[in-house]
């Protein structure tokens, strides 16, 4: 699959937070997260393996137990069942690929 740019087609999932599902396989899913400053991803978990990697910004991100200061250039992998969140410290842009693909990602046209 290749995907095009496309601007906008953005989702808002939680105020402040807009994604958009970038491209998608049979076993990964990659997104792009646009974070406003001062928001929250509540802590969650869910049964995806979840990579990200900051573009742009600065957060505060949890994964189990530990906090880390995320900038630009920075990544992470999350394991499935792992909770984690994080706290916005300034406008951000982060890509994240999630494996299995996460079936509420997909855009519409492509849901069964």
């Amino acid at each position: 699959m290749f995907t095009k740019h496309i601007v906008g087609q953005y989702k808002t999932p939680l105020p402040g937070i807009r994604m958009k599902t970038l491209c998608y396989g049979e076993r990964t899913l990659m997104t792009e997260f646009v974070l406003e400053q001062g928001r929250t991803l509540p802590i969650h978990s869910h049964p995806y393996e979840q990579t990200g990697y900051l573009v742009k910004g600065h957060m505060r991100l949890r994964i189990g137990s530990e906090e880390h200061e995320a900038t630009p250039g920075d990544s992470w992998c999350i394991a499935a069942g792992v909770e984690h969140g994080a706290r916005i410290l300034e406008d951000s842009v982060a890509v994240e690929v999630f494996s299995p693909v996460r079936q509420d990602y997909l855009p519409p046209s492509s849901q069964s």
